[in-house]
This record gives structure tokens, C-alpha cells and sequence, in this order.
């Protein structure tokens, strides 16, 4: 087999990759050693930024995210039972956000790659790249019982940290930097109308609460939990219980509880590996960088490489700009460590950290918040990297 890019990961940045590689006339393979069922029963986040939003209409799968996504102007925050609500589309000059799970972006993404025909390999399984630093790199990996080898010029690695990608690339070349955080977050997922229209960020000397949504009769709720609790040790009523205490009462109030769909813990940490690419192979997404949730990011920095690593590819091969493909880790990084910041100045922000802050990290954690929610400039700041900032031209 031969193609122009093949592309390692049916997730949503490898097939976002792959369907707008597709409509520029530009040939991809993709594999994903997990079934399509599989890849759908990832409970993933939820907000998009506008700059995802738009990646999506432009790659033309946006249809039922325009019908169905809720566009949100504004987010609540709360500390010590104060709320506060960020005008998003005021602090930012008229830019807003979509509730759409990760879940319906997938679902439409590998929608849009069936009828389109191009080539899609689930279930595979011993993928290795070969030849990255060579002129003619390939992808070798079994299906069905069968060795696959397919030539490409360019491989892009989609496929999550734990993929083959970035594990294909030799010692001592990466480096990489992380943050471990000492907590985790028990998420819930409920057929329940949400609590408030808006997302709602709490924080609570019990722990952090998420109030957040994927349509208007399914709700997504988080409590920041110890690393060494058990999914098991939570049953529905405990969490529900638990999340009422952490909530102002009028909030509480409203809160519809029900069974849940999906319970489960994250742990929280902040990762990013230099450089994102060595020869011939590109990292998109997880490959290269992890953050924590709180900042609503994590899918968005994967759009944000693809549409980096698209745009480049696009010059390659209509303009032969060859020397662009040294850009896309210089770009990509500039970006995901914005959004790095940016999600650990908000899990700095909202957490509650006990024993493991000392008395001058707490003085400055009230500070923070004394400054940014009192603050105009502050709270643009918060607004405008929660929005998405912008993408550089390539």
C-alpha cells in the first residue's frame, strides 16, 4: 500500500487530521489498533473553542454540532460561596464556546471518513513506523492475520501517550517535562437536566467541583478526590450527597440527581514532550503533551496541532514548502504551553491542595483569586485563554 500521510489514531485529532487532509485532495491512511466501539465509549470532555469550532466547520462535520452544540457566553466561578459569572463574549470581543461532547466530534469525524471512502484500518495491531529519518519512511502493522506495509511521505502520530509514536522516536532525543498533581477528579455522567445553563467552577474547602453539561437532559459533574480512592467506594447517592455539600445551597436546591451512565477517576497532570516531531513523523495531541481538565483544553491543543500540521502539509504539497516542516514543532509548542499555563494557573486557582500547599502557597492562592476576580484586566485574561487564543499563520 502507498499513501501520502498515514496517520496512527482513529481519535478525534487523527481523523480531524485525516478529513481535512482529505478535502484538499491529499491522500491519508489511518490506524487505530482499538474497534470503532471502543473509540466511541471514550468519555472525553466537552468545550470547544472557537478556534476548534471553526477547524470543524472548515473540515465540513460541523452540521450537527450546529444544530445540537450549545454555545456558551459566559462561566461561573465560585470561591467561598461567592459566584461569579465571566462574561466571555463581552471580556473577549464578541467570542464564545460550544458544549459538544468529544464524543458526537468523533462519532461525526468517523461518519464523514466512511462516506468518504478513504482508507481506515480498526483493530490493527503491531504498528511500527520504519525509516523516519530516511527519504521514503513507512508503517508497517498486522491486521486480520495479516503483515501490512504502506509507504508514505509524512506519518503523523495521533495515537495518545501511550501510543507507539512517540515511543518510536530513539532515546535521548525528547525531553520532557511534567507535573504530577496529588489528586484526581470522580467524574459522573447522568441523564439529568444540568444545574445551571452555563458551566459552573467551584471551589470548596471539601475539593474542586465541575458543574458541566453535554446537552440540555445530560449533565457531566466532578468532585476532586484523593488519588487513592476507588471508583467503587462511590456509589450514585454518596457522590450526589458529596456534590450537594460542595455546592451553594440555591444551587443544591436545583440539582436533579439519577442513575449514572458512566462513573469514573482521572488522574490530574500536566506533560509535554520537545521537540513534537523528528524526521518524517509528526506528535499531534496526547502524543506530545497532556493537561489537566480544568482548563478545558486538552482536545482543543489537539486541534490545535492539526490545524498547524494541515496547514504545512497543505504548502507541501501545493507549493513544495518543504521547509515549513521544521515550523510545526516551533508553532505547535508555542501554543500547547500557553495552554499548559493556562490550565495549571486554573487547577492552581480552583483546587484545594491541604497538605501538600504550605502557608505562603495558600496566601498566594488567595491572592490569585482576590486579584483575578476583582480585576478587569484579570478577568479578560481568564476569558480570552478560555475562549482559545488565537492560531498564528503559517
Amino acid at each position: 500500500m502507498k499513501t501520502q500521510v498515514a496517520i496512527i489514531g482513529a481519535g478525534p485529532s487523527g481523523l480531524l487530521l485525516g478529513q481535512l487532509l482529505h478535502q484538499a485532495g491529499i491522500d491519508t491512511l489511518i490506524l487505530e489498533r482499538q474497534t470503532p466501539d471502543y473509540v466511541l465509549g471514550r468519555i472525553r470532555a466537552g468545550v470547544l473553542e472557537q478556534g476548534t469550532v471553526d477547524l470543524l466547520r472548515e473540515a465540513g462535520v460541523s452540521a450537527r454540532m450546529d444544530r445540537e452544540g450549545l454555545v456558551h457566553e459566559g462561566v461561573e466561578l465560585l470561591f467561598g460561596g461567592r459566584r461569579q459569572r465571566l462574561d466571555l463574549k463581552a471580556l473577549t470581543g464578541g467570542k464564545s464556546v460550544m458544549v459538544y461532547g468529544q464524543t458526537e466530534v468523533t462519532r461525526d469525524l468517523m461518519q464523514a471518513r466512511e462516506q468518504s471512502g478513504a482508507p481506515i484500518f480498526y483493530g490493527v495491531s503491531n504498528v511500527q513506523p520504519h525509516g523516519l529519518k530516511d527519504e521514503q519512511p513507512y508503517v508497517t502493522f498486522e491486521h486480520e492475520g495479516q503483515v501490512q506495509r504502506v509507504d508514505c511521505d509524512y506519518i503523523a502520530g495521533c495515537d495518545g501517550f501511550h501510543g507507539v509514536s512517540r515511543q518510536s522516536i530513539p532515546e535521548g532525543v525528547l525531553k520532557q517535562y511534567e507535573r504530577v498533581y496529588p489528586f484526581g477528579w470522580l467524574g459522573l455522567l447522568s441523564d439529568t437536566p444540568p444545574v445551571n445553563h452555563e458551566l459552573i467552577y467551584a471551589h470548596h474547602d471539601r475539593g474542586f467541583v465541575l458543574c458541566s453539561q453535554r446537552s440540555a437532559t445530560r449533565s457531566r459533574y466532578y468532585l476532586q478526590v484523593p488519588l487513592q480512592e476507588r471508583v467503587e467506594d462511590w456509589s450514585d447517592d454518596r457522590f450526589w450527597d458529596e456534590l450537594k455539600a460542595r455546592l451553594p445551597e440555591e444551587v443544591a436546591e436545583r440539582l436533579v440527581t439519577g442513575p449514572a451512565l458512566e462513573k469514573s477517576i482521572a488522574p490530574l497532570r500536566s506533560l509535554v514532550v520537545e521537540p513534537m516531531q523528528y524526521g518524517h513523523l509528526f506528535l499531534v495531541g496526547d502524543a506530545a503533551h497532556i493537561v489537566p481538565p480544568t482548563g478545558a483544553k486538552g482536545l482543543n491543543l489537539a486541534a490545535s496541532d492539526v490545524n498547524y500540521l494541515y496547514r504545512i502539509l497543505l504548502k507541501v504539497y501545493r507549493e513544495g514548502r518543504t521547509d515549513l516542516l521544521q515550523r510545526y514543532s516551533e508553532l505547535a509548542l508555542r501554543r500547547v504551553w500557553k495552554g499548559e499555563r493556562f490550565s495549571w494557573f486554573m487547577t492552581q486557582l480552583l483546587h484545594d491542595f491541604g497538605e501538600h500547599k504550605d502557608a505562603w502557597d495558600q496566601k498566594m492562592q488567595e491572592a490569585d483569586r482576590e486579584y483575578f476576580l476583582n480585576s478587569p484586566a484579570g478577568l479578560v485574561n481568564i476569558a480570552e485563554n478560555y475562549v482559545g487564543l488565537p492560531y498564528e499563520a503559517v
